[in-house]
């Protein structure tokens, strides 16, 4: 049997052999290329992992929310962090020092902190600021560091003060687990419970020096600044 290879034939298999070789790269590339877009679609986290919100009170998670007995309010992360936060802010008032209105910052615009440091935070309503303008090391009292203390205990590791981490900033106080930690849902069941009990939560007069919370306060406070 006789082979007839003319010279159209050659160049035609030439050319699709060299389109299918252009090719190869070309699909190979294709799911990283759908990856680098799934990167880009996923929103743009705060240091402890939450989405930074674009605004307060008009198409975010954040909104502005009293502070119950305080005359106070604050724009936070609705839901749990609110909870959560609104509580510490109540007793920091009632135990710590009681807190002016201009004292007082919650939700901040991302270029207005610095994206690499725990303030961060405020972008994404996790975080609160109480006396902006005390962030230094050494502003409480022994006292009022043994009521705040006691805060931080109450919260069970869920809430990490500022003036624990590397970059100290005694104003800020912050959700220092992610969305989806069972410890954030634990802490706000307890919260709740707190309100509905009297005798119970914020406002109720507990003795902050007895040993057991001591002990409670100066674990937790060593397990937060080694982290």
């Amino acid at each position: 049997m006789k082979h007839n290879v003319t010279r159209r034939s050659v160049l035609r298999t030439a050319a699709v052999a060299g389109a299918a070789a252009a090719a190869g790269p070309a699909l190979a590339a294709a799911p990283a290329s759908a990856e680098e877009r799934r990167e880009r679609q996923r929103p743009e986290t705060s240091a402890n992992g939450w989405p930074i919100q674009p605004n307060a009170d008009v198409s975010s998670l954040v909104w502005t929310r009293s502070v119950a007995g305080t005359g106070l309010s604050v724009a936070v992360w609705i839901g749990d962090v609110e909870a959560i936060l609104l509580h510490v802010i109540r007793r920091f008032h009632y135990e710590v020092e009681e807190i002016q209105g201009i004292d007082l910052t919650g939700w901040q615009e991302i270029g207005k902190v610095r994206r690499d440091l725990p303030e961060s935070n405020l972008a994404s309503g996790t975080a609160v600021r109480i006396r902006p303008g005390a962030r230094a090391k050494g502003g409480f009292f022994p006292l009022q560091e043994l009521a705040l203390r006691d805060i931080l205990a109450d919260c069970e590791g869920v809430v990490r003060w500022g003036g624990d981490d590397r970059h100290v900033d005694e104003s800020l106080f912050y959700i220092a687990v992610g969305r989806q930690d069972a410890r954030l849902a634990k802490l706000v069941n307890k919260l709740r419970g707190w309100e509905g009990t009297p005798g119970e939560g914020a406002g109720v007069t507990v003795d902050i020096s007895s040993q057991a919370r001591r002990t409670r306060a100066e674990g937790l406070a060593r397990v937060q600044r080694s982290s």
